[in-house]
Parts: C-alpha cells; structure tokens; sequence
C-alpha cells in the first residue's frame, strides 16, 4: 500500500471511530458516488447494509456473484429483496468457457479433494466475476464482522485491499450477530430462510452446511479444511 493511501484509511479510522454504520455509509457514498459499490451474498449482514443503503440513496450501487451452484433459497430472498426495494440487484457470472474446463479437469466436486482444486473453483465461480465487478469502483463495502471468523478478528473499519486495488469499507465489523438479527426484526429485512435451519454462513450448496450449537458460526463452511484456511479469496488479511 502506498503511504498516501495508508495515510487515509488510517485517517478514516481514526474518524469513523465510533460511528454507526448508517453514519459511516452516509460519508461514503456521499463522497464516492458512483465509484462505490455493495457487494451482496443476501446473507443476514449483508442484507442489513443493503437495507441501510437503499433508505439512504435508492440507487445505489449493489451486487451480487452467481457462481452457478447458490442454494435455492438464495434465488429466493434475491428476488424478496428485489421487490422489497423496487430495484435490480446487478448479477455477474463466472465465464461459461472458465467452468466448463473446470469440470474437464476436476470434476464436478473435485474441489472436496484438495485446497488448491477448492481454491481453483473459488476463483472461477467468485474471484475473477468479483474482478469485474469491481472494476471502475473506488470502494468496496462488505458485510464483514469481527466474530464472524478467526481470519476476520482484526479487520478495522476501513481497510485498503491489494488484492483487488480498492478501499474496503466494514460498517458492520463491531457488531455482534445479536445486533444484526435485532436490525433484521426492527427493519423487517428480508432474510435466507437457511439461517432458520442452522446456517449462519450461507455460500455455494456443496460448500455450505448447518452447523450444531456450540459450533463456530464459520464450521459450515469449507468443513472439511482448518478454520484459518477458511476464506475464499475475496477478503484476505
């Protein structure tokens, strides 16, 4: 990261210190604009911030990646949530030719066999769409919460990532999955009828599980790979 840069997100934290997440929402899409885009999964936190930006600016920049294997509920709050908002939700896709060489070359799931073959599938199905999606965009808000993750515990509000070459912004990373659920209810936020069945962490179908109590809220996802290899790709510390 380059000083100038590293100087502005330290200076945004020290600013937003805090703040609430509408209030930080307010800063960045007021100063951004067009340059500023939320991307969605319709998880719980994600559903909360869309809700929040669309009652602060109605057309907002909000996206989502379709890998091709989401659970039908999914399909299901993304259309909720179209209505609820009288909006599009923009949808991006992996590369068709991308995929069908995936399946030529480890199969349907052969991402159960290796990290490197789930990580080849995560990039196909997320990371090259997100790349797209990105493109043209200053900042990037998440969904993000501390608790949500050993890899996330100490992600700050605003962070710049190298990866993708934008500022990432977390309105959300101090809350507790208390206080989302409580907005959820107050807000009457369209929600993934998963999380009713065990799923506090909802991804593509054959990467997704419930989990039991006591469990890490992040056990149903990859379960069968250690807790701090758990990411994706899109958001590295």
């Amino acid at each position: 990261m380059e000083t100038t840069t590293k100087n502005i997100v330290d200076s945004l934290n020290r600013n937003f210190k805090g703040m609430s997440p509408t209030e930080i929402l307010i800063y960045f899409l007021d100063v951004y604009k067009d340059r500023i885009g939320l991307s969605t999964s319709f998880g719980v936190e994600d559903q909360v911030l869309t809700d929040m930006v669309f009652k602060i600016n109605n057309n907002a920049h909000v996206f989502t990646l379709d890998t091709g294997r989401l659970h039908p509920e999914t399909y299901d709050v993304m259309d909720a949530t179209n209505l609820k908002y009288n909006t599009k939700v923009e949808v991006y896709f992996p590369d068709t030719s991308k995929v069908q060489e995936l399946y030529k070359t480890q199969g349907v799931n052969g991402h159960y066999e290796s990290m490197a073959k789930r990580k080849n599938c995560c990039f196909i199905r997320k990371i090259e769409p997100l790349q797209r999606a990105l493109k043209g965009l200053d900042v990037w808000i998440t969904g993000l919460r501390a608790g949500q993750s050993v890899t996330r515990t100490e992600m700050p509000v605003v962070e710049y990532d190298d990866n993708f070459k934008v500022i990432k912004v977390n309105p959300l990373i101090d809350w507790s999955e208390e206080d989302v659920w409580n907005y959820i209810k107050e807000n009457n936020v369209p929600y993934n009828k998963l999380h009713d069945q065990g799923f506090p962490s909802i991804g593509c179908a054959p990467c997704t599980r419930a989990v039991k109590d006591g469990e890490d809220i992040r056990s149903g996802r990859w379960w069968w790979e250690h807790p701090e290899h758990k990411e994706c790709g899109l958001h590295k510390n």
